[in-house]
C-alpha cells in the first residue's frame, strides 16, 4: 500500500469515528465557523496547530509557512489575517514558532539556499536588530533558540504595525497578540511575547486616519 493510500483509509476510519461518537459532528462544522484564534505557525510537519494545543476543527483558523513569518508583502498571510479579524472577528492572535526551526537556523549561515533565500532574508533582518545579543551567547544551539524566540517577538511586533491590527484596535479593541515557542522535546508551548489590543507601537507605524 502507497503512503497516500493509508492516509485515505485513515480519514475514513477517522469520520467514521467521529460519526459514531456524535452523529450531528460534521452537520455542525459545515453550519458554521466560529474560531476565537488565528494561528500564525512554522510549516513544520511536526508542530500541527490543533494537536499541540488539544483543540478541535472549527476552534483555530490557521496559517502556516517557513518559520512563521509575518511579512508586509505577503497577500497570503494578510489575506488570511483581513478574514480572521474583519470576518470570523477572532479574539486572538498566536504566532508559534519551535525551538530547532530550520529556517531560522538557515537564516543564521551565509549559505546560498537559493529561491528561499527571498524568504530567509526577512530573518536575516532579525538577526541583524539582534546581533549583539546573539552574538554574545557562545553555544550555538542556546544562540539558536534564542533567535528563535526573538523572531517570534519581531513576527508579533510586525502584526501590530499592520493596519488590519491597527483598524481593529481601534474599532472593538481586539484581537490580542500572543508570541508563542513550542518545545519538540517535551510537547510544552513557552509564552514569550504577548502585546494586549491597542499597546502603542512607535508612532511611525500608527495611522491616524482609519
Amino acid at each position: 500500500m502507497n503512503s497516500y493510500q493509508r492516509l485515505l483509509l485513515e480519514n475514513k476510519a477517522w469520520a467514521q469515528e467521529k460519526l459514531t461518537d456524535d452523529p450531528n459532528y460534521f452537520k455542525r462544522l459545515v453550519d458554521v465557523q466560529t474560531p476565537d484564534f488565528l494561528w500564525i505557525g512554522c510549516s513544520d510537519s511536526r508542530v500541527p496547530a490543533n494537536e499541540i494545543t488539544g483543540t478541535q476543527p472549527g476552534e483555530i483558523f490557521v496559517h502556516r509557512n517557513i518559520a512563521n513569518m509575518v511579512i508586509h508583502t505577503d497577500l497570503n498571510l494578510l489575506s488570511v489575517l483581513q478574514y480572521a479579524v474583519e470576518v470570523l472577528k477572532v479574539k486572538h492572535i498566536i504566532v508559534c514558532g519551535h525551538y530547532g526551526c530550520g529556517g531560522v537556523k538557515a537564516a543564521m549561515t551565509n549559505h546560498n539556499f537559493g529561491i528561499i533565500n527571498k524568504w530567509i532574508r526577512n530573518i536575516k533582518d532579525v538577526h541583524r536588530f539582534h546581533r549583539e545579543e546573539i552574538d554574545a551567547i557562545s553555544d550555538e544551539n542556546t544562540q539558536l533558540n534564542r533567535m528563535i524566540e526573538l523572531n517570534v517577538q519581531e513576527q508579533v511586533l510586525n502584526l501590530a504595525k499592520t493596519s488590519i491590527i491597527q483598524k481593529s484596535w481601534k474599532e472593538r479593541q481586539g484581537p490580542d497578540l500572543h508570541g508563542w515557542v513550542y518545545d519538540l522535546h517535551d510537547g510544552l508551548v513557552k509564552p514569550i511575547y504577548e502585546m494586549s489590543a491597542g499597546t502603542h507601537i512607535d508612532e511611525i507605524y500608527e495611522f491616524d486616519d482609519l
